[in-house]
C-alpha cells in the first residue's frame, strides 16, 4: 500500500509508511516560472495506487500547502478512476474505476485558527478548507486540531489524533517534569493527559479572548517552588504566551521551565525569544523545525488504521 507525499509532509510520510506496513512514494512536485504548483504521480506507482488504498500525507500550511494538497488529491483520484488520458499517449488505454480508498493525513491543519465567527461576515476558515478537501478523499486524519468541534458533521469520516502520548514520553525521559502547565483552559485536556501519563501535577492559566486578534492571560498562584515545569500546548507561534508564563513560573520558584507542543510554527524570531525564557523547546515534526524531537507518525498511524479498517 502506498503512502504518498509531495513537498509538504515528506519526512512524516517516510516515518509513517513502515508503521502502516506501506511503501513511501514521493510525488514529483515543482513550480512553474510564475510560481504555480505542478505535481505528478510517477508512472511506476500508478499500479499500486489503483490496486490498494492510498494515504496522502500533506499539510495545509502555508497557503501553497492547500493548493498542493488539492492538486495531489485530484491526481490520485484521477488515477483511481482510470482517467489517464494525456497528450503523450502514455498509459491512456481505458481503465476501470477502482472505487474509494483515498485517505488524507494532515500533520498540521493550517487555517484552523479561525474556528469561530467572532464578527459578522468572517470566514470560518477551518470549516471552509475542510469542505474543499473532503470532496476529494474518503477519510481524513488530523493531528492535534485546536478545536475539533468545528469539523462536526463533515461528509467523510475524520479521525482527530493526538501526539500527547509521544510528547509525554519524550518529556518524561528527557526532562523529568514535576508539574505540567496549560497556557489556557482550552489546552487542559492536553496538559492533563500529559500529566497523567507522566504522573505529575498540572494546572492552567486563565485566558480571556478580547477579539479575534487579542488575548489576555491572567497569572495565578501555582505551587511550583523547586519544581521542573513543562508548559504544554497544541502549537507555539510567536512564543509570547510561553515567555510570559515562564517568567511567572520562575518568580514562583520553578527551577526549570520547558515548552512542549505538537506544532512548532516559531514565527517572528520565536526561537530566539524562547531561548531567553525557557530551558528547552520540544515539538513534533508535524512542521519542519529545528526543535523537532518527537515523531508525528505514530499518532497519525493510529487514526489511519481506524479509517482504513
Amino acid at each position: 500500500m502506498p503512502v504518498l507525499s509531495g513537498a509538504s509532509g515528506a519526512e512524516v510520510a517516510e516515518s509513517l509508511a513502515p508503521l502502516l506496513d506501506m511503501d513511501h512514494v514521493r510525488v514529483e512536485s515543482r513550480r512553474f516560472p510564475d510560481g504555480e504548483a505542478y505535481v505528478r504521480i510517477p508512472a511506476e506507482d500508478i499500479g499500486s495506487i489503483r490496486s490498494e488504498p492510498v494515504v496522502l500525507v500533506s499539510n495545509t500550511y502555508p497557503d501553497s500547502g492547500i493548493i498542493q494538497t488539492i492538486l495531489l488529491l485530484g491526481a490520485i483520484r484521477d488515477v483511481r478512476k482510470g482517467d489517464l488520458s494525456n497528450l503523450k499517449g502514455e498509459l491512456s488505454e481505458g481503465m476501470d474505476d477502482v472505487g474509494p480508498g483515498i485517505f488524507l493525513a494532515i500533520p498540521y491543519f493550517g487555517y484552523a485558527r479561525q474556528d469561530k465567527r467572532f464578527s459578522a461576515g468572517e470566514s470560518v476558515s477551518a470549516r471552509t478548507v475542510a469542505e474543499v478537501l473532503e470532496g476529494h478523499c474518503d477519510g481524513i486524519a488530523i493531528l492535534d486540531l485546536h478545536a475539533p468541534e468545528v469539523l462536526e458533521g463533515m461528509g467523510v469520516p475524520i479521525e482527530f489524533v493526538s501526539s500527547m502520548p509521544e510528547i509525554a514520553d519524550s518529556l518524561q525521559n528527557g526532562v523529568g517534569p514535576d508539574f505540567i502547565l496549560s497556557p489556557d483552559k482550552g489546552a487542559i485536556s492536553r496538559a492533563s493527559e500529559v500529566a497523567g501519563l507522566i504522573g505529575c501535577e498540572f494546572s492552567y492559566l486563565e485566558k480571556t479572548r478580547i477579539d479575534a486578534h487579542t488575548i489576555e492571560h491572567t497569572p495565578k498562584d501555582l505551587d511550583v517552588s523547586g519544581k521542573v515545569v513543562a508548559i504544554v500546548d497544541d502549537m507555539i507561534s510567536t512564543g509570547g504566551t510561553i515567555c510570559r508564563a515562564s517568567d511567572a513560573l520562575r518568580r514562583q520558584g520553578a527551577i526549570e521551565v520547558h515548552a512542549a507542543c505538537t506544532h512548532g510554527l516559531f514565527t517572528g524570531g520565536a526561537l530566539s525569544r524562547l531561548a531567553e525564557h525557557v530551558d528547552g523547546v520540544h515539538t513534533t515534526d508535524s512542521l519542519p523545525n529545528p526543535r523537532a524531537s518527537v515523531s508525528a507518525a505514530p499518532a497519525l498511524a493510529r487514526g489511519l488504521r481506524t479509517l482504513i479498517e
